[in-house]
Formats: C-alpha cells, structure tokens, sequence
C-alpha cells in the first residue's frame, strides 16, 4: 500500500553525508599586522590596536573605501568616522601578493596594530610598519 500525501512528506530522512567539519582559520602574524591564509577567508571585522591598549573594531561592511597616499599613509572611510593609519612600506609586499593595503582591500586583515619597531625580514630590510593609528576622539 502507498503512502498518503502527509505520510510522504512528513516522514524524516536520513542526511545524505554528514555535516563537514568546520575549517579551521589559520592567521599568520605579519608583525604589525595579521593575515588569512585561507584562499576563501575573509574577516568580517578590522580590528585597530593601540599601544595603549586602545581598541577599536569596525565592520568591513561599513568601511565606504580606502585610500593609500604614500607621503600620508592609509586612510579607511566609514560613516561618521575617517581612520589614519600612518607608517612605512603600508603598500609594500611582505610575502608574493601580500600586502597590508592590499590584504585591506580583499578583507584579508583582521587587525592592524600600531609598533614602535619596524617589522623586518631575514635580510634585515624594513618591510612594514604602522607607527600611528589615529581615528579622530
């Protein structure tokens, strides 16, 4: 005998696989800066460290655009709010495509923290570093 109409679509069914682990998000520390490694990665929030202690934290989302002048810095536009971020080597590539400028731009820096020492590479050459974040009390 067949099964009504209700009895059909009310019965549960078993799931087809089980559900995929979740992956784990690997973030490399660029000195004054972090990295998604992950190809599909993306922070949902940029997390701005003072030496202070001070921290703020804004929505990707609500970042409107970001400008990088080399004799100023980076400057990330929200509404109601204009961030500074002012340093040295800000555009310049740490690792093959991998800068905090760009990485910025692709959502693939989850924070950003002000330091008196310049990160350095192997060589001893001055990568990238972030002297001051000013966001305007």
């Amino acid at each position: 005998m067949q099964d009504s109409l209700v009895e059909r679509y009310a019965r549960r069914n078993p799931p087809l696989d089980p559900p995929a682990p979740e992956p784990e998000v690997t973030e490399a520390d660029m000195g004054c800066f972090g990295w998604l490694r992950g190809v599909r990665e993306r922070a949902l929030m940029l997390e701005l460290r003072k030496k202070d202690g001070h921290i703020l934290a804004l929505g990707y989302a609500w970042i409107e655009r970001i400008e990088y002048q080399p004799e100023r810095g980076i400057t990330l536009h929200s509404p109601g709010r204009r961030v500074l971020l002012q340093g040295s080597g800000l555009n310049r590539e740490v690792r093959p495509l991998v800068s905090l400028f760009g990485g910025l731009l692709r959502h693939r820096v989850p924070w950003v923290r002000e330091d008196d020492r310049a990160g350095l590479l192997m060589s001893g050459e001055t990568v990238v570093a972030v002297e001051r974040i000013d966001w305007g009390e």
